[in-house]
């Protein structure tokens, strides 16, 4: 039993060293400002794989972006390939240099980020519906601008460290 608890302290410790920071990107660029990039329309397509790779939902979303002054608020539309619709309107405010805190409806507490460079680290939990039951899952998201219109965002789902899927998702910003 001690042996197991070692191991498990071990791969525990070692899943912690293999973490990217997001000051490894802080050289890149262009310099991903949320304040500019999140300002005016975006469109977003994406899908999410299950943990087998398998994708089983695809959408696009409409954003409707602005801010006042530190808050920017992101009013997404989405629309999934079965015909379904979701809203989230996320509010988000800039705490200081790349650094920044997010809350929407359906977010469990605050979103927290930390920009660096041409890359977002943004991490929260979700209360994500699955049939007649609520799980709240841990979302990874990196998000990493490519050019002043396009940014690609992979996002990490877990629940208790174990890993459920993936969700990709490509930004388009449209011309003003």
């Amino acid at each position: 039993m001690k042996r197991l608890f070692l191991w498990i302290v071990a791969v525990v410790g070692l899943w912690g060293c293999t973490t990217v920071n997001v000051d490894h990107y802080r050289a890149e660029q262009p310099v991903l400002e949320l304040r500019d990039y999140f300002n005016g329309t975006l469109d977003a397509y994406g899908m999410f794989q299950d943990r087998s790779g398998k994708v089983v939902k695809r959408f696009h979303v409409l954003i409707e972006a602005s801010w006042e002054g530190e808050v920017g608020t992101l009013d997404e539309h989405f629309t999934y390939s079965d015909g379904s619709t979701q809203r989230r309107v996320w509010t988000i405010t800039r705490l200081g240099p790349g650094r920044y805190s997010g809350r929407a409806d359906d977010v469990v507490g605050e979103a927290s980020g930390e920009a660096a460079g041409n890359a977002l680290r943004w991490r929260y939990v979700l209360a994500l519906p699955v049939g007649d039951k609520v799980y709240n899952v841990d979302f990874d998201d990196w998000m990493f601008l490519m050019d002043d219109k396009v940014m690609l965002n992979r996002s990490l789902m877990s629940k208790w460290g174990f890993r459920l899927g993936e969700v990709t998702l490509s930004f388009f910003k449209r011309a003003d």
